[in-house]
């Protein structure tokens, strides 16, 4: 990932905020002699490896499950917000009128080691940490052992565990750090106009990094 040094994010414990808050990533990897990718939620294990691991479950019938080597390299990307930047909320746009549009989004890169796991107790405490992950801040959170036990033991046997030793993270914060704080106010006001999840998303870091 290209990474410009003024929108670098380089601090693990940021990255890895990024990852518990946004898990549902894209899966990228060549075991089956081409580029394939999946999308699909991981749950990082932050207190496993240096940078932490990635446990995650595909069908028993993707293609990957076939054939990934004991040991496939894999990139897993994940998104976090990202919105359209319209160059009419520059104030240099009325005084020069040098300005483009552009994009603000948040990413994180995180590659490793990718190992398929075929175990049924290993998949019973990945599916109650994804789901306690996910549900835990529900007035009435689900559980896998709300499901009929035979039931669950049937979808075991169509999943496949994946678990990903992290080796290196990249992380981009592109929120208008490049620009004059004119500019950046600018953009403010318009995404806090705008009023979407992203867009607000994006005004508050737009506003702390300005502030760095």
């Amino acid at each position: 990932m290209f990474q410009p040094e003024i929108f670098r994010e380089t601090r693990r414990w940021v990255m890895h905020d990024l990852i518990r808050a946004h898990p549902f990533a894209t899966l990228v990897t060549t075991a089956t002699g081409a580029l394939a990718a999946d999308h699909l939620p991981f749950v990082l294990h932050e207190e496993d490896g240096e940078d932490g691991i990635l446990r995650g479950h595909l069908g028993a019938a993707n293609p990957l499950c076939r054939s990934a080597p004991e040991r496939g390299d894999a990139l897993v990307i994940f998104q976090g917000p990202q919105t359209y930047v319209t160059p009419s909320w520059y104030a240099s746009k009325s005084e020069h009128g040098r300005v483009v549009p552009t994009w603000n989004y948040v990413s994180v890169h995180a590659r490793g080691g990718l190992r398929l796991v075929r175990n049924a107790d290993w998949l019973q405490q990945h599916l109650h940490d994804l789901t306690t992950q996910l549900e835990g801040s529900r007035p009435v959170p689900w559980s896998v052992a709300d499901a009929p036990e035979d039931f669950v033991t049937r979808q075991f046997r169509g999943l496949v565990g994946i678990e990903i030793e992290i080796t290196d993270l990249q992380g981009v914060w592109k929120v208008s750090q490049n620009k004059s704080p004119a500019d950046r106010s600018g953009v403010i006001t318009g995404l806090r106009t705008e009023g979407g999840a992203d867009q607000l998303a994006i005004c508050g870091l737009v506003d702390a990094r300005g502030r760095q």
